[in-house]
């Protein structure tokens, strides 16, 4: 069963208006709060989790996300509504390492089912501070790959350097949306067979963009991209492309004028035509680099957040724009 609120019969859209209100089309701070309802109450990190709530559940839950539309998921600090949010929830999903204060807010509630992304697939090394990407194409998923420690201290970073950003590798997201079916079977039996076959329908979906981004990706003309910061590790090496990163998995930070130039001679070596920046954070850091290089800025959304800026309304749909940014950048438009 497909449970896009597009395919809902007209008769059932006033008893969903609730949930909508709740839910990541509407984009509403004002939505359902979590214990407030007779669904599944699921409280969500930021959005790649709470598209994973929302598509898995379907009409059984009330997701609400701690992240707001717009507002970059690394700053977020947890309110003490959000806090007394997560006391009555049924349930939280999270990424352990990208929002330190969730983490802590999760960990230290009474929410009884808690479901860490960052356990649901294997986490690996990337961004390091000379920002090339693996380029060995499908990666190893059994074991991680070793890489210099770049940057610490800072929250784009699980425990151990490790990189968050799974959800931009179709693959590694269909594992974390398989985990998080089980949980969801677990947590709330009676609609157990619902939820399984929602989730069939998401992981099926996300196979079908990864054979889709494999075959748009090929007969390019270079294999490397400049982003702001390393979020494209996963994917880069999904689908055998190098990511030169500006600021290592740090969108904040400025880059060193070594680097600049760094980056200046790789992209006239490697064809590269574009220097890419991110929707939630600004572009002043991708357009001096472009600039100092002669190159174009273009967007390539690391889908941290839906807003009324992102190239479309969902997941799939943003991960179609960045799929025709980049062959148009690769030169295998």
């Amino acid at each position: 069963m497909n449970v896009r609120r597009r395919l809902i019969p007209t008769a059932a859209v006033t008893a969903v208006t609730a949930l909508a209100l709740g839910t990541l089309s509407a984009c509403s701070s004002d939505s359902a709060a979590a214990g407030s309802t007779d669904k599944f109450d699921v409280v969500a990190s930021f959005y790649p989790m709470a598209f994973l709530a929302e598509r898995i559940g379907g009409d059984h839950v009330n997701v609400t996300s701690l992240t707001q539309p717009g507002q970059e998921p690394h700053d977020l600090e947890i309110s003490a509504k959000q806090t007394a949010q997560l006391e009555v929830a049924d349930a939280a999903l999270h990424l352990k390492g990208l929002q330190p204060t969730v983490d802590e807010a999760i960990g230290q509630s009474g929410v009884k089912t808690k479901i860490d992304a960052a356990t649901l697939t294997t986490l690996e090394t990337h961004g390091a501070e000379d920002g090339h990407g693996h380029e060995d194409g499908h990666a190893d998923d059994d074991h991680a790959h070793e890489g210099e420690d770049g940057h610490e201290g800072h929250s784009h970073e699980t425990e151990g350097g490790k990189d968050p950003h799974v959800w931009l590798d179709p693959v590694k997201y269909a594992e974390v949306a398989e985990g998080v079916g089980q949980a969801f079977e677990k947590a709330d039996p009676d609609h157990a067979a619902d939820y399984r076959k929602n989730t069939e329908t998401l992981v099926g979906e996300l196979n079908e963009l990864d054979a889709t981004l494999e075959a748009g990706l090929k007969d390019r003309k270079t294999d490397v991209f400049i982003t702001t910061h390393a979020s494209f590790g996963y994917f880069a090496e999904r689908y055998g492309l190098s990511e030169e990163a500006i600021n290592g998995l740090d969108p904040e930070s400025e880059p060193s004028a070594a680097r600049v130039k760094e980056l200046a001679r790789t992209a006239e070596a490697d064809g590269v035509t574009t220097v890419f920046y991110e929707t939630l954070v600004s572009d002043d850091t991708a357009k001096t680099v472009a600039k100092d290089a002669g190159l174009k800025t273009d967007v390539l959304d690391p889908l941290e957040g839906i807003t009324d800026a992102s190239r479309g309304d969902d997941y799939f749909e943003v991960m179609q724009s960045n799929l025709k940014a980049l062959q148009t950048a690769l030169g295998s438009a």
